[in-house]
């Protein structure tokens, strides 16, 4: 029986789901964390302008996010992005509100194979994301995951990455809390976690 994925993650982190549309980001996300740590992109859009596609609501969006991700960092609170992150620029402003708010940003990547992908997002409800936008989003995940390290090196304390687990089957396990150095006002974001395991 293969081992179950474990998690190891701080009460406190930023935590950035990294994957293509149809990976299961929102899947995952809802099976292990509470609704109020998530924010998702698609539902700041809808916020913004009354339709999650809206493409042109995107940087109102995630200037919305961005500051509802600091505001519960600066409380120590654990956030959940659910959004594809995958240009580095996408995970380096992210990256910057976790430094700010002096918190540690851990990566789950979601990598399934691209035609798990092409066909839940062809399948499910609601809106789907065309073909060729889903087999580009692909490219640009297997960009970033061609260097070893390379989203540790980015800024991550550490990384998990996945193929494609049932979300029942990953174990999330609890790092013990850090000092509470943001509201201290001293301190800077711990190395990788030892405790943590990249898949």
């Amino acid at each position: 029986m293969a081992a179950m994925p474990e998690i190891v993650l701080p009460p406190s982190a930023l935590v950035v789901i990294v994957g293509v549309s149809g990976s299961g980001k929102s899947t995952l996300a809802a099976a292990l964390f509470r609704p109020t740590e998530i924010l998702s992109s698609d539902a700041f859009r809808a916020m913004v302008a009354d339709d999650e596609a809206d493409q042109g609501a995107t940087r109102a969006a995630f200037e919305l996010l961005h500051l509802a991700a600091r505001r519960r960092l600066e409380r120590g609170r654990r956030t959940v992005i659910d959004a594809t992150s995958l240009t580095r620029s996408a995970r380096s402003s992210l990256i910057a509100v976790a430094r700010a708010t002096r918190r540690p940003a851990v990566a789950i990547v979601l990598d399934p194979p691209l035609e798990v992908c092409l066909e839940r997002n062809a399948t499910r409800r609601g809106r789907t994301v065309d073909a060729s936008v889903v087999r580009r989003q692909h490219e640009a995940l297997r960009r970033a995951l061609a260097v070893d390290d390379a989203l540790v090196g980015e800024g991550f304390t550490s990384v998990h990455r996945l193929t494609d687990p049932p979300p029942s089957t990953i174990v999330l396990i609890e790092a013990p809390r850090a000092p509470d150095t943001a509201r201290a006002g001293a301190g800077t974001i711990p190395g990788r976690a030892s405790g943590s395991k990249r898949r």
